[in-house]
């Protein structure tokens, strides 16, 4: 449980900085826009380590169920999943949806934390996901607070063609190689 949290604080503690513009100019006053990115990239890639070590030894503790999600909530998760990696693979591809999310990335992180939320009633998952929901909301409203610019709309649906294979792919990695293999839990 410790290592989670104490991972769930490295990995989400370092996107924080992000939020703060006065302290992320002063970071990168001292350490240089590389040496900044080298750090924030070893603290962030570090912290997900420590997550996910500490993630799989909570569960093999014996998993403390705060409630048993129904059974049709696992569908429900599977078909969040779908918009999800939509989301996300639309963060990167000038888009309408970018456009009408205005950040898919963190939209694709809400999905991502609500969907295991309804389908996990373990301690260790519950605390993972609802950190992550909390920091996503945090990060929207901060960036709104920010008046942080969003991309106006591309001419054309060819970047939603993109977006919605490319988000298809991921999720069919995301469910059937990386969720069984490393997570080690079979999504079906």
């Amino acid at each position: 449980m410790v290592m989670m949290l104490l991972g769930l604080v490295v990995f989400l503690g370092v996107h924080v900085v992000s939020t703060r513009p006065a302290l992320r100019a002063g970071l990168i006053a001292k350490l240089g826009e590389g040496g900044y990115k080298g750090f924030y990239s070893l603290l962030a890639v570090s912290g997900v380590l420590l997550t996910a070590y500490g993630f799989a030894l909570w569960r093999a503790s014996g998993p403390a169920l705060l409630w048993d999600p129904p059974l049709g909530m696992r569908h429900l998760t599977l078909l969040l999943m779908v918009f999800s990696s939509i989301f996300i693979v639309a963060a990167y591809v000038p888009s309408h949806i970018r456009t009408r999310l205005k950040h898919p990335m963190l939209a694709g992180v809400k999905v991502w934390a609500l969907a295991h939320l309804i389908a996990n009633g373990d301690a260790a998952s519950t605390t993972l996901f609802l950190a992550v929901l909390a920091w996503a909301v945090y990060d929207r409203i901060s960036l709104k607070r920010r008046g942080v610019p969003v991309p106006a709309a591309p001419k054309g649906y060819g970047g939603d063609v993109v977006a919605v294979v490319g988000g298809l792919v991921l999720y069919a990695v995301l469910a059937f190689l990386f969720h069984p293999y490393v997570v080690g839990v079979p999504v079906m």
